[in-house]
């Protein structure tokens, strides 16, 4: 545990007391800095900075502590029986189901939910599912995720059109204009009808595109997937507000454990439309090989292959009571708060000659956005430092950030300017390239730099974290980013390529 001096300890109370003067409504969540200490402690006993809470939000220990307690005492079988072991698993898993629609405010009469292996696999079953076809199109934002940026595989070999809705370049906003022309389309009966699909959060930007989306699109006669894996962590999403037909969520966002295990809701008005390419084990009710014949379960099963997780699906009811019994909107404050200042201070941060050390990707006020900024730092001659280098330096500093694009292609295409005729030559050649080749061809041939550091806060955020952010990139202030040298490949350090 790191020990502060007393006359850090003053500009330390300083800086807090300016920070409270902006943001005064923080003093509502300051609870949550007890909650750091008894069950998140791990952070600061390891004197760990994590802002990587987009990738994976962490676990309570008493969350642990219940989970593992429930587990040893309990005996637990396969679900598809009806013995005393399997009944006690059906049980806790109905539990959870009914807790995940609870949480979110889903009528059981209304909504399904459906568990399944993370967020990126309740997009699959979506995607592989919706009857698409020629008169059925595929529209979804440029800011989306790489998970369902794959569902256009599954429309393309059905023969559905697929459309991009544009972002504005400066604000990484959708184009809204242009949105509702292709919702819209030219009207009469040619107008276009399909699925569209949008993220509630961007896991690059932090843009919150806005849920009046969803009425929209449905005012037009689509059907509506919404991606709230980046949003449900530190906002609240109510269903019985809005109704997108099909929502992907990933629990260990929101609570860090279990892994493994994520949700698709979805209407019930929508489980009568789709249609499963496949079925197996646990997903049918009855079926046969003399006749080539099967039924489909009615209900959630009908999707969750095999056998589901049924030892970590009691996880997620109690990850649920953990951020009910602090409250989203406490949660959410933090958060809100602490980004606008990280905002203000980033925006402000100058070399000696005047220029910014940091480029913002994306909204630069707290205006429908949530807690992940995404951003280069620059030397004073407005030179990119090294992602790779930035993110090296960052682990021996004890922080957790990311670099790269963050399996969102489109919006890092629309920040870093990269026009498709720019990148079109690397996806017709038929060898394989990872993130670091792309990069390096990118700036070979065109001079652009591609990548951005990332950071996200989450719960157990604090002021002092961002200034220990904020520490670690001024030491980048009046440095050279030439002589500043290269991370070695992400492939030879063993790291995510997107």
């Amino acid at each position: 545990m790191r020990v502060r001096s007393t006359a850090a300890a003053a500009d330390l109370d300083s800086a807090f007391s300016v920070f409270l003067r902006a943001f005064p409504k923080y003093a509502n969540t300051t609870f949550l800095d007890d909650l750091r200490s008894t069950e998140y402690g791990r952070l600061d006993r390891q004197g760990h900075v994590y802002l990587d809470y987009t990738g994976a939000g962490l676990h309570a220990e008493s969350h642990l502590r219940k989970h593992i307690e429930l587990i040893q005492e309990g005996v637990f079988g396969n679900p598809h029986s009806e013995s005393l072991a399997s009944h006690t698993s059906t049980e806790l898993v109905d539990r959870a189901r009914l807790a995940v629609l609870r949480f979110f405010q889903a009528s059981p009469d209304e909504y399904f939910a459906i568990f399944t292996s993370n967020a990126s696999g309740a997009l699959k079953l979506a995607g592989e599912s919706y009857p698409f076809g020629p008169r059925s199109h595929y529209l979804l934002t440029v800011d989306n995720h790489n998970s369902v940026n794959g569902i256009r595989e599954f429309a393309r070999a059905k023969g559905a059109p697929i459309v991009y809705a544009p972002l504005n370049p400066r604000d990484l906003r959708i184009d809204r204009a242009r949105l509702g022309s292709l919702l819209h389309g030219g009207g009469g009966s040619a107008k276009p009808r399909g699925l569209f699909a949008y993220p509630a959060q961007s896991n690059f930007s932090g843009v919150q595109h806005s849920l009046v989306l969803i009425e929209e699109a449905h005012a037009s006669g689509w059907d509506v997937l919404l991606d709230a894996a980046a949003f449900v962590a530190t906002n609240r999403l109510d269903l019985s507000r809005w109704k997108p037909d099909l929502v992907a969520i990933s629990f260990y966002k929101m609570f860090g454990y279990p892994t493994g295990i994520g949700c698709l809701l979805m209407r019930r008005t929508m489980f009568a439309k789709l249609k499963r390419p496949w079925f197996g084990g646990g997903t049918v009710r009855i079926a046969s090989v003399g006749v080539d014949g099967y039924h489909l379960a009615a209900d959630a099963t009908a999707y969750e292959d095999g056998t589901l997780n049924y030892l970590s699906a009691p996880a997620v009811e109690t990850g649920l009571n953990h951020l009910s019994s602090i409250g989203m909107g406490a949660i959410h404050e933090r958060v809100r708060s602490l980004t606008g200042w990280l905002l203000q201070r980033l925006d402000h941060l100058r070399h000696d000659n005047g220029r910014p050390c940091v480029r913002i990707y994306g909204p630069v006020d707290m205006r429908e956005r949530g807690g992940t900024v995404a951003f280069n730092i620059l030397d004073a001659g407005g030179t990119p430092f090294d992602i790779g280098r930035v993110e090296e330096l960052a682990v021996r500093a004890g922080i957790s950030l990311r670099t790269g694009c963050f399996c969102n292609p489109g919006a890092g295409e629309v920040a870093f300017g990269l026009a498709p005729a720019a990148i079109a030559d690397y996806f017709r050649d038929e060898s394989s390239m990872d993130f670091d080749e792309l990069r390096s061809r990118i700036r070979d041939d065109h001079g652009i730099e591609v990548g951005a550091v990332r950071v996200s806060l989450g719960i157990a955020s604090n002021f002092q974290d961002l200034l220990r952010l904020l520490q670690f990139i001024r030491s980048f202030r009046d440095r050279n980013a030439t002589e500043f040298g290269r991370a070695p490949s992400r492939a030879k350090r063993g790291g995510a390529l997107s």
